[in-house]
């Protein structure tokens, strides 16, 4: 059968659960605040941490900004991005109380996104995902996603986006952004309105292109999105396929050292051809003496990029069986194929100069089914479901030649073909099976209570193509109790207190660039019977405030994350080299978050956040060879202490203007905390206006973006190639600078 009709096939499946009372609780503004006010929703009637946040504030940042970087001002969301618009994958971060990207959970309308790393084996970046304006709610949970969360790599939290749904009326929207570094974006929408038929969807285009803010090269996407929601009798039947075909180039990733000698905005050589061959020309023949300013081989390359094509859809029945029974069923599928290549200096091209372009290559076929039961009955609420969804992931590193000429400028953003070395190949398996059971009991109107488990099982397989060193084999993570429990009181109006406990598990990764797989076939056969997968035991508790002209959040966590991964690999992160994964002991994380939105007058808002972070790790590392690192009571690496973020929003719904500031404590890169990046506060304005009257100037927006007012020149993303031990002479290359101050107009026009 070929993928394509296995991707029919998924589709047309169906099946996850919440049911429509739930998700009208999930999407109805706060009672009796201002639409100003309620674009962050503090999660009332909820026994977790959680907030939300709603279109009309993805609206007013730059069109086409990921929209991870719309929830950096929740409590305890560190986000990193070394581009304005927070979509550059090869540097975008997030973490949550000191747990990384690739330890949380990501989904779209309830299809499961993988842990959105770079490299992705199991799902794809949700800027990829879909389209920025296409958005109609995100929902963050800073301790633990529900039980019935499709994500295998919860151990931290969840951030659930859904789509907006297509209009009932006629219409639809035109948008154009232009700015710095010659960024240009058009976006246009259609609505069919509500047919005949009952029938409503919107098709729309997306086209994003901008040059990098520093170097040659380019930042480019092409996107489709479509969605039609069809009632069936008491039932409604939704569906999605969004198609999204993304290239860019790629920042030189930096050091301290480098930073100090050549400066923030020290990139890549393109387009001097002639110093990258010379350069890479003196390494190949042992030489030290490099044109100036360059010292190693490593200070930059010729040139390096990520292209990525992605098809995902997913198809959703709710129908309710009986008062008080329902169902939700939901299929999905989704393909991609992927290319993330730089031009080495250390493989000569056969019979041609002395670079060479190195890949690694990516192809996912997934496609899965999630279900659920929701019943009511008396006081109670009990839901059950499952997740099941199977993967083929193939991965491969590949070489491709280049003469002495200097290539084509453009080479780099397309999809290399004809290799003269594929240097391994693997198909790798991946099989996922999740159920879980859970009861809501409102004992009172004002009191609650719920308990539940999910059971998660996850089988990775490993099988050569081409092989050299990495190995082939099965590995399993199984944990068949993973309780969660919870209250909520509220003991005057407006006003509760919550609690929460829930334990998580992370299931290993089938790649053979991360997880037990990127070793050797006896490093393999050495952990694959004792290797046990992360998991987090999350306590919370917290108190939530609404009325009048304020609402607000407090909540202190404590996390007991044991059985900590780590891959202990050697040589510059870029040449690929194997690692030895190990568990490495176990980590304790503590602190407090607090967030507020206060209606100084009818027309002005004040947005603020603090967290309080400390994560650290709880014992040494032992290697293979019994050397000891002291990194017992150390802070954990990329996890700032202190977070804080404000906005001040004016909007009387015509003028509209908001300035914010988001301040980062300093981060560690080293496990021994001996290399580190400084504090920063980056400053961002925004101001529009929404004409009105006629019908030519109805719906018509005029915006202007500001992003890093003040032009700080900072650090944003720490880890771009890992984190070490130590680095006392800050020579390890693992920091993106973040970008200086730049502008965007835009104007759109809804109809």
């Amino acid at each position: 059968m070929g993928n394509r009709t296995k991707g029919v096939l998924w589709v047309l499946l169906g099946t996850t659960a919440m049911t429509p009372a739930a998700m009208a609780q999930e999407t109805a503004p706060a009672a009796g605040l201002a639409s100003v006010e309620s674009i962050i929703v503090y999660g009332q009637g909820e026994t977790r941490q959680i907030q939300e946040i709603k279109a009309a504030d993805i609206a007013i940042l730059t069109p086409g900004t990921s929209p991870l970087k719309a929830i950096e001002k929740l409590p305890n969301v560190n986000f990193q991005s070394a581009d304005a618009y927070g979509a550059y994958e090869w540097s975008t971060r997030i973490s949550i109380r000191g747990f990384n990207q690739n330890q949380l959970g990501f989904t779209l309308d309830d299809v499961p996104l993988g842990d959105m790393s770079y490299g992705n084996h199991n799902g794809l970046h949700i800027s990829r995902a879909i389209s920025s304006e296409n958005i109609g709610l995100i929902r963050v949970s800073q301790g633990s996603g529900s039980l019935g969360t499709a994500s295998s790599s919860n151990l931290g939290g969840t951030l659930q986006f859904n789509s907006r749904d297509p209009s009932a009326e006629f219409g639809g929207k035109v948008a154009m952004t232009a700015g710095s570094d010659g960024a240009l974006r058009p976006f246009v929408r259609i609505d069919s309105g509500e047919l005949a038929t009952g029938t409503r969807m919107y098709l729309s285009y997306t086209f994003q292109d901008s040059d990098k803010w520093k170097g040659e090269g380019v930042q480019r996407q092409n996107q489709i999105n479509f969605k039609f929601v069809q009632p069936i009798g008491t039932a409604t039947l939704t569906g999605f396929v969004n198609y999204s075909d993304r290239r860019e180039n790629d920042y030189q990733d930096l050091s301290l050292e480098m930073i100090d000698r050549l400066g923030y905005k020290w990139d890549n050589f393109r387009p001097d051809w002639d110093t990258a061959v010379e350069v890479a020309q003196i390494f190949q023949s042992g030489g030290t003496n490099f044109p100036d300013p360059i010292l190693t081989v490593d200070d930059a390359y010729y040139d390096a990029s990520g292209l990525r094509k992605d098809l995902i859809s997913g198809l959703t029945l709710e129908a309710p069986l009986t008062e008080g029974l329902s169902v939700k069923l939901t299929g999905y599928y989704h393909r991609n194929r992927g290319q993330g290549l730089w031009y080495t200096p250390y493989v000569p091209t056969p019979g041609g100069g002395p670079i060479s372009i190195r890949t690694t290559e990516y192809a996912i076929d997934r496609g899965g089914v999630i279900g659920a039961v929701n019943w009511e009955i008396g006081g109670h609420e009990i839901n059950g479901g499952f997740w099941w969804e199977t993967n083929d992931f193939n991965q491969a590193r590949r070489f491709y030649g280049i003469g002495l000429d200097q290539p084509a400028a453009s080479r780099s953003i397309h999809f290399q073909r004809d290799p003269f070395f594929t240097q391994w190949e693997f198909d790798l398996h991946t099989e996922t099976l999740q159920f879980h059971l859970q009861d809501t009991w409102r004992i009172t109107d004002s009191f609650a209570i719920n308990a539940g488990f999910k059971s998660l099982r996850v089988t990775n397989e490993a099988t050569p193509v081409v092989n050299t060193s990495f190995p082939t084999g099965k590995i399993k993570a199984e944990k068949n109790f993973l309780p969660q429990a919870g209250a909520v009181f509220e003991f005057a109006e407006g006003q509760e207190i919550f609690a929460s406990f829930a334990r998580n598990m992370r299931a290993f990764v089938s790649s053979v660039t991360s997880g037990p797989f990127s070793t050797t076939q006896a490093g393999f056969n050495a952990i694959a019977g004792d290797l046990k997968p992360e998991t987090s035991n999350t306590y919370e508790i917290g108190y939530r405030f609404q009325g009048g002209r304020f609402q607000g959040v407090l909540a202190a966590y404590y996390v007991d994350f044991q059985d900590r991964l780590l891959g202990i690999t050697v040589g510059a992160g870029i040449q690929g080299n194997p690692s030895v994964l190990q568990n490495v002991g176990d980590v304790t994380s503590y602190g407090f978050e607090a967030a507020g939105t206060l209606t100084i007058v009818d027309d002005v808002t004040l947005f603020g956040s603090y967290a309080y972070n400390d994560s650290s790790y709880d014992d040494n590392v032992v290697d293979g060879n019994g050397n000891v690192t002291l990194t017992k009571g150390k802070t954990v690496v990329d996890s700032p202490k202190h977070l804080f973020k404000a906005e001040l929003v004016y909007d009387d719904d015509a003028l509209f203007a908001k300035i914010g500031v988001a301040y980062m404590g300093k981060r560690f890169y080293t496990y021994l905390n001996n290399g580190q990046v400084p504090s920063r506060a980056l400053v961002e304005l925004s101001v529009g206006y929404r004409f009105s009257g006629s019908p030519w100037i109805e719906g018509l927006v005029v915006q202007a973006n500001v992003n890093n007012l003040t032009n700080k020149k900072y650090v944003s993303t720490i880890g771009s190639n890992g984190f070490v031990n130590s680095d006392p002479g800050g020579l390890f290359q693992t920091l993106l600078a973040g970008s200086p101050r730049q502008f965007f107009v835009t104007v759109s026009k809804e109809f």
